[in-house]
């Protein structure tokens, strides 16, 4: 079983061990199909690795994931994701380098991924002050987001992956996202140590 550290015995509980092995694993099996994928359509481009493994994530943890005492789906945007103890886990394939996860960010500072993280993720560092300039509430977000709990927090795991280097670093945690902005400031983040790839 993976190492489990304090913070993910207190996030999940008896959960945190099986995590720490399924998680890494579901994403190497993505990885492959998405490989596989690209070899048998044999593409210039890579396109078809980079949607394949967008798509495979989601299956791939949500079959892996679905063995875990008190894993609950639930579909976002047409893609399953699996809500355990209160968290719900949310792939994210930030690199095709092996680069530190405080280097990512988001390709878009709006969408589903955007408002999730915004969301049902930790409370911000540094409040934003209210200058009293009319701006408007809260923007509209994803209607998709109505399927949460609000009380639901969120757990992303960020990886770096590439078709050629497979899954190079994996961190799992916690981060808030400022509104307008694609840069990720992690409260918490910690690796989990990706299986062999074959």
């Amino acid at each position: 079983m993976g190492a489990v550290t304090r913070w993910a015995r207190e996030t999940f509980g008896d959960a945190a061990g099986p995590l720490t092995e399924l998680i890494p694993a579901g994403l190497v099996r993505a990885h492959a199909r998405a490989r596989s994928g690209h070899e048998g359509v044999h593409t210039q481009t890579l396109e078809a690795y980079g949607h394949g493994l967008y798509a495979a994530q989601y299956e791939e943890l949500a079959v892996g994931l679905s063995s875990v005492a008190d894993a609950t789906p639930v579909r976002l945007q047409g893609r399953t994701l699996m809500i355990v103890r209160g968290r719900v886990i949310y792939p994210y394939c930030y690199a095709k380098r092996n680069v530190p996860v405080t280097a990512a960010r988001l390709r878009s500072a709006k969408g589903l991924r955007a408002d999730l993280i915004r969301r049902h993720g930790p409370e911000p560092m540094q409040q934003t002050f209210d200058l009293g300039l009319g701006e408007h509430d809260e923007a509209e977000t994803h209607p998709d987001l109505n399927l949460l709990p609000e009380d639901v927090r969120l757990v992303l795991v960020a990886y770096a992956c590439s078709m050629d280097q497979g899954v190079m670093r994996i961190e799992w945690g916690s981060a808030e996202l400022q509104r307008e902005d694609r840069y990720l400031l992690w409260h918490r983040h910690e690796p989990l140590c990706p299986p062999a790839q074959p």
